[in-house]
């Protein structure tokens, strides 16, 4: 059963800590942080650095770890009278995954796997970042549409390189003299990146590679991109539509936007004086 004043208590906990939380020093402070480590980890690359200052990148380290600690343990409690809220959010979990697991022994003694934890910290910079996190949305929803686009620029490749194959492997069999090598090639070509040479010695032995490379470039380097842009561009409205859903000016991701002016928002204050009048009714009782 559970204490009467926990739940009051909890309540004055999780305000406290949102205010704490939401300020744009705290917000700093973590970038702060966050750009630290990164520079420490980077620092650790050059062997006379790193064993010329190795006691003081160790303490950095620790500093920055027990920091994020801190950080992690305020967001947690900002959300101590909703806790399943917390893990609703992506990036909390993400955050709370990172630091806990920076505390096991297992991953203190293997040095390469903490460096890639310590390496993800660096993307905790997103979730303070709105542009940032916006575009890293955006890439996750263009998974689905860049894979099919992956597939027909696989298809194209294959077709090309084994018409390629036929066509001009007895003249030119160092780029298509198998279909690995006429793949290879035609990867090359999409980028339009020696496709001078290419053209102009396939001139010599027929004419037609000049129709063979025409619309292969006009299908792999212009209508194939302009499409792969376009599932990008659409991720991207998706993204910040979303971010603008879940994220209101100056808030956390995952409140509602509360409209400013006009008989809502003064509804919605009387009901929240109400609430904190009901509350406070609540606590007095529970003193006597």
């Amino acid at each position: 059963m559970s204490h009467p004043t926990a739940g009051p208590l909890r309540h004055a906990l999780a305000t406290r800590a949102r205010v704490v939380v939401e300020t744009r020093w705290f917000t700093g402070a973590v970038l702060v942080a966050i750009l630290g480590n990164a520079v420490v980890l980077g620092l650790e690359t050059y062997s006379g650095l790193s064993e010329r200052w190795r006691e003081w990148l160790l303490l950095g380290e620790g500093l920055f770890l027990a920091a994020f600690t801190v950080e992690i343990g305020l967001r947690a409690a900002a959300f101590a009278d909703r806790p399943a809220r917390f893990f609703r959010d992506p990036w909390n979990v993400f955050d709370l995954v990172v630091v806990v697991l920076a505390h096991l022994p297992l991953m203190r003694e293997n040095a390469t796997l903490l460096r890639l934890l310590r390496l993800a910290r660096v993307l905790r910079a997103a979730r303070l970042l709105p542009q940032l996190r916006i575009i890293l949305v955006a890439i996750a929803k263009s998974v689905p549409g860049t894979f099919s686009f992956l597939m027909v620029g696989a298809l194209l490749l294959y077709l090309y390189a084994m018409l390629g194959w036929m066509l001009f492997a007895e003249h030119d069999p160092g780029r298509y003299g198998s279909l690995g090598r006429a793949l290879l090639t035609l990867f090359l070509l999409t980028t339009l990146d020696g496709l001078g040479p290419v053209v102009h010695e396939g001139l010599e032995y027929s004419r037609w590679s000049v129709l063979y490379y025409g619309t292969f470039v006009l299908l792999a380097s212009f209508v194939l991109v302009n499409m792969l842009i376009g599932v990008v561009i659409n991720s991207l409205d998706e993204a910040r539509a979303v971010e603008g859903a879940a994220r209101p000016p100056g808030g956390e991701p995952g409140r509602c936007p509360v409209p400013a002016g006009g008989a809502y928002e003064a509804e919605l204050r009387a009901k929240i004086a109400e609430a904190r009048r009901v509350l406070d009714e609540l606590e007095a009782g529970l003193r006597r």
